[in-house]
């Protein structure tokens, strides 16, 4: 009895133990499950489902690759937040970075008359020390200020040959900004004048290397007017001008407007330039050409501030001093007004005493007529045979006694004037100097006009004929790029076209005389950038016939190698099946497709393309005709022959 009772508490102890560890059982796999379900909702909510959940007892496991650092923090703050953060294990990872991209690398370089300074980004494989001694080299370099920064980095493909044309471009331009990168090169700089900026363009261009894009932007200096001189006439053959010289565009536009007004038709212009007098320039001009205007005929000469009228014998002097007297008024200071009215001669004069000198266009020079003395006429002979040469001077003149004192300066600046024309004469008297010929120098007639006001003086009167002419073209000239491009487009369509072996780069023996066409136009052409690009059709692989298109242009530039043509500046390029210019469903389409085709390379403009196709070249000549290459009809149909 006493051992029952005393195992019945026990049992019951025992009893209620046991539930007490299976009511935690399942207390705590019902706390297990409830996180676990509720953090996995707030994460697919969050746009988190990539990681995921698991849990033992009362901890709870994230695991799952976060695309990065920061959504893998985000995805470890909201299980915080949905579950006691002591209870979260973080088993998370991220992919490893794929590396600090290559930083651009770039220069640009400046150049002016203090120095050259240098900024930007090189690769560290670039001698800094070396391009700073390049720079230092260089006539008249200066001081050279070095502000690069370098970086350990692999230089890109193209930067080392356009550092080497940067420094040398350099060496032609004393002004200029050189921007460069491992594509591109960018030139901005000054020319004296139009003439000297084609011939910096051209030589720039021609030292570009082929796979370099290269932009220009230079501009032509205003040139220095001195003195700053218009002449405008009006006689019974119309109004013109023998010079016209503007400080600006809105100069330039009201002095031409006030011409028009007193009669100038055609197309004239003024030259732009620096050295004006005063800011009233325009309005002066504009005063003295409507004067000029009102008194019928004559001319109006202005060399810097002096302004000389001259109006014809017939004025009648009532109006003449009526214009001079309101122009007189009207002029901006500055401004000083000589004005002539010449009288006419009697019945019985007898013609005035002349000098005159004759250029042939062989280069003869006779001077003849009168001189003051035999020293005047040593010194008028001697300056003749310094301008044209000792052994093309006849001097065939007089000394006459009482000639006019300024005699001799007359004649020596009427030498002058002729010797900036190729043919022509000069006639000197007491009241005129009459200078007549051609010049192959547009400007001619401006300058001479210009220096005759200032050697002359404001009261004297002279007279110009000068005509233009082009001056004849060089035996050896190469020929336009227009004519160029039109005839290498139309050598394949005269000689045959291009073609190749059977599914290789071998250039078809039938193929020599369209090449040695093709090299004859090129000595013609001089130097130019070229791109030589070969083409298939869609036939086969598009890496096989990217790879053949290559190789067949490649074969085209060492053809043309072997000729003894320079290539120095040409480029090959294959472009495979990407350019077809017909269907490649037909057999003539893919035979049109297959061939070989040559692109003018030039530089870049702020508003033009940097290239233009042979074709689009040889319709401005309206006779060129397309050019495609010869495929050979027996190629294998596997590839893009």
């Amino acid at each position: 009895m006493r051992l029952s009772s005393l195992l019945i508490p026990t049992l019951t102890f025992a009893a209620a133990a046991g539930i007490s560890l299976v009511s935690a059982s399942f207390a705590v796999t019902a706390v297990e499950q409830n996180s676990e379900t509720a953090l996995r909702r707030a994460l697919d909510e969050g746009g988190l489902g990539w990681a995921e959940v698991t849990s033992d007892g009362l901890k709870v496991t994230l695991q799952g690759v976060a695309p990065d650092e920061a959504t893998r923090f985000a995805a470890l703050s909201l299980a915080g937040g949905v579950v006691d953060a002591t209870r979260v294990i973080d088993e998370m990872s991220v992919p490893p970075s794929k590396g600090i991209a290559a930083p651009r690398f770039s220069a640009e370089i400046l150049r002016n008359h203090s120095g050259i300074s240098i900024i930007g980004l090189i690769p560290t494989t670039t001698s800094r020390a070396d391009l700073v001694n390049q720079l230092n080299g260089m006539d008249q370099a200066g001081q050279v200020a070095d502000l690069l920064e370098t970086a350990q980095y692999p230089a890109p493909k193209g930067w080392s040959a356009a550092l080497r044309y940067a420094i040398s471009a350099l060496e032609l331009l004393p002004r200029a900004k050189i921007s460069v990168d491992a594509e591109t090169i960018k030139i901005t700089a000054m020319a004296k004048s139009d003439a000297a900026k084609e011939k910096l363009q051209a030589q720039l261009t021609r030292m570009a290397p082929p796979e370099l894009h290269l932009v220009l932007d230079i501009t032509a200096a205003r040139p220095v007017i001195s003195p700053f001189t218009l002449r405008f006439l009006i006689g019974e053959g119309g109004a013109r001008f023998d010079a016209c010289s503007a400080e600006s565009a809105e100069s330039r536009a009201a002095i031409l407007s006030a011409a028009r007004a007193a009669g100038l038709e055609g197309q004239v212009d003024c030259v732009i330039g620096m050295g004006v007098p005063s800011p009233n320039w325009s309005r002066a001009s504009a005063l003295s050409i409507a004067s000029l205007a009102a008194l019928g005929q004559g001319t109006v000469t202005i060399a810097n501030a002096d302004i000389t009228l001259v109006a014809a014998e017939t004025t009648a002097p009532d109006l003449f001093d009526k214009v001079v007297g309101e122009l007189e008024n009207a002029l901006p200071e500055v401004f000083s007004l000589h004005a002539v009215l010449p009288m006419p001669a009697s019945d019985g004069t007898v013609g005035p005493p002349e000098f005159t000198a004759t250029l042939s266009p062989e280069g003869q020079v006779q001077l003849r007529g009168r001189i003051n003395d035999a020293i005047s006429r040593d010194i008028a002979s001697s300056y003749a045979k310094a301008r044209f040469g000792s052994d093309q001077v006849h001097t065939a003149t007089r000394v006459v006694a009482d000639l006019p004192a300024d005699w001799p300066v007359r004649v020596l600046a009427g030498l002058e004037a002729l010797s900036h024309l190729a043919r022509g004469s000069v006639t000197v008297t007491p009241d005129n100097l009459q200078l007549r010929g051609m010049s192959h120098q547009e400007d001619t007639l401006a300058e001479i006009s210009g220096f005759l006001a200032a050697k002359l003086g404001e009261a004297e009167s002279y007279e110009l004929a000068v005509t233009y002419e082009e001056p004849p073209a060089s035996k050896d000239q190469p020929l336009s790029t227009e004519l160029c491009a039109a005839q290498l487009t139309g050598a394949q369509a005269s000689s045959g076209k291009i073609g190749f072996e059977p599914g290789s780069a071998t250039v078809a023996a039938g193929s020599s005389v369209v090449l040695d066409h093709i090299a004859t136009i090129l000595e013609k052409c001089g130097p130019i950038r070229l791109e030589i690009q070969g083409h298939t059709d869609s036939q086969g692989r598009e890496g096989m016939n990217q790879t053949l298109s290559q190789s067949r242009a490649q074969s085209i530039l060492n053809e043309l190698r072997a000729r003894r043509i320079r290539t120095s500046a040409f480029i090959a390029t294959g472009y495979g099946e990407s350019q077809p210019i017909a269907s490649n469903d037909s057999e003539e389409g893919r035979e049109a497709n297959r061939r070989i085709e040559f692109r003018l390379i030039l530089p870049e403009t702020s508003s033009a393309e940097d290239t233009t196709t042979l074709e689009e070249a040889a319709e401005a000549t309206q006779d060129a005709v397309a050019g495609t290459a010869d495929p050979d009809s027996n190629e294998q149909e596997t590839t893009g022959q």
